[in-house]
């Protein structure tokens, strides 16, 4: 990591050194200003990642990793439970129900599955009444995507209380899972692996470090891209076979399936008073404007860092438009079913239960890297930053290995880079250098001067350098 003081945080995303080349791509589209190039290489600030995942899909190089599980994890435990996200369903072909993608996950050894979109439909029911309570603070902001709530501890502290208290749907399915395992399996708590089926890095991230929850039942993430060759080979079990192994399993509606794309939440939810947003730089736009007071007419905001929602995921298979397509088709034809769920047992004592859909530990800002620990000291740096500032270019090219003229002044404060960084301030000393390397070639001891020397002087600057005094009264 670049940064001196280390913020010791769990990142799924990972740099390969030896597949960087050192070009700017990354450093100009992460939200967060979290990479620098250095000595050729890529390097992340750790406290400022939140691992939206943005780097990898940019990277030409793939020197940009996910770090996840893998399937292999499972031989670790007695007991495993998958909870897919909605987001699979739209990776296999139109028509491949979401109960068979359950039963599949069934037969590629797990041993039991939850569906998160069984548990979205549980939130929407949770969020739609927290939107209908008395409360002062307006727009409230969706929880769902961990990287967004990451984006606002890192770069949006003071939204922080417009975070709705809500678990997303992974965290509610895995605690709605926790329970059923405590009441129904014989095999001791440390023997079972809970697997979130995860589309994206900042999920992968949130699962094995949560944001706003104490206790973690989750074991860990595998990517939906470990999985999904797996599932289509074991898509073509017979009806009877699926009806053996998905009996016990409760799938969501068509309204928690929708949660897998940008909007589908709010779908969910219903109202009017409701945006949705995604991509991670779109979301930065909105969430800019709520700073500014521009959005209290707005009651909620779905927000993902993905384009087009978890579908867009850099974890996922299949093309994000196509997935859409098919997300919204499911959902469209499935939408009849929430009624069902709701009144499900296991959704009502669910529901009854609300700590299984809350926060219990507030969410804190995170500490960037302060310029100094004493006061003084730091807004001396800070008005030495404004004059680098104003001294630069302000190009913001990236050529420095700095995302913008901005973060190469902070940089330059706190000892981590110099203004001759700076193509354009390096060419401009390079400059000067050299007008005084030709003045100095023409100077020389009055003891050591003689006009045959001067002349071979005068012969190797050229013609057009500016002449000396001692010549001027020769």
């Amino acid at each position: 990591m670049l940064e001196v003081e280390q913020q010791m945080y769990f990142h799924s995303v990972h740099l390969m050194e030896d597949k960087c080349k050192g070009c700017v791509n990354c450093i100009k589209r992460c939200p967060t200003e979290a990479i620098r190039v250095r000595d050729g290489k890529a390097h992340i600030i750790e406290a400022r990642c939140i691992d939206c995942g943005e780097c990898v899909r940019i990277c030409p190089n793939q020197a940009k990793i996910v770090v996840a599980d893998t399937l292999e994890r499972l031989k670790q435990y007695k007991f495993n439970v998958a909870l897919p996200a909605p987001a699979i369903y739209g990776q296999f072909r139109e028509g491949t129900s979401p109960l068979r993608v359950l039963a599949a996950l069934l037969a590629i050894g797990f041993d039991h599955v939850v569906d998160v979109a069984f548990a979205a439909d549980l939130c929407g029911k949770k969020i739609r009444e927290a939107i209908e309570s008395p409360h002062e603070i307006r727009p409230l902001i969706s929880s769902a995507c961990p990287a967004v709530v990451r984006l606002i501890q890192v770069r949006f502290p003071n939204l922080i209380e417009h975070l709705l208290p809500v678990l997303s749907p992974m965290r509610a399915a895995a605690n709605i899972a926790w329970h059923q395992m405590a009441e129904q399996s014989a095999f001791d708590p440390k023997d079972i692996g809970m697997w979130f089926i995860s589309p994206c890095p900042g999920k992968v991230s949130a699962a094995n470090e949560p944001i706003g929850v104490e206790d973690n039942v989750l074991t860990g993430a595998i990517p939906v891209a470990e999985v999904y060759p797996l599932i289509r080979e074991k898509l073509n079990h017979s009806d009877h076979e699926l009806e053996k192994m998905v009996a016990d399993l409760k799938p969501g509606s068509g309204l928690g399936v929708g949660w897998a794309r940008s909007g589908g939440e709010n779908q969910s939810i219903g109202g009017s008073r409701q945006i949705a947003v995604d991509g991670i730089h779109n979301v930065i736009q909105i969430l800019e404007e709520v700073e500014r007071g521009k959005l209290s007419d707005i009651d909620y905001i779905e927000a993902q860092a993905c384009m087009g929602g978890c579908v867009g995921g850099v974890l996922t298979v299949e093309n994000s438009f196509i997935t859409r397509r098919r997300v919204r088709i499911l959902a469209t034809d499935g939408a009849d079913r929430l009624d069902n769920v709701l009144c499900d047992d296991i959704a009502q004592e669910a529901l009854e239960n609300e700590n299984w859909f809350r926060h219990d530990k507030p969410i804190e800002p995170r500490p960037t890297l302060k310029l100094d620990d004493d006061m003084a000291t730091a807004i001396r740096k800070m008005e030495q930053m404004e004059r680098i500032v104003e001294d630069l270019p302000g190009l913001d090219c990236g050529s420095c290995g700095a995302p913008n003229c901005q973060a190469l002044a902070e940089d330059v404060v706190r000892g981590l880079a110099t203004e001759m960084d700076c193509v354009f301030k390096l060419r401009e000393r390079v400059r000067q250098l050299a007008v005084e390397m030709m003045e100095l070639a023409e100077k020389a001891p009055p003891a050591m001067g003689h006009v045959e020397k001067k002349a071979e002087t005068k012969d190797a600057i050229g013609e057009h350098s500016p002449k000396s005094q001692s010549e001027t009264l020769e």
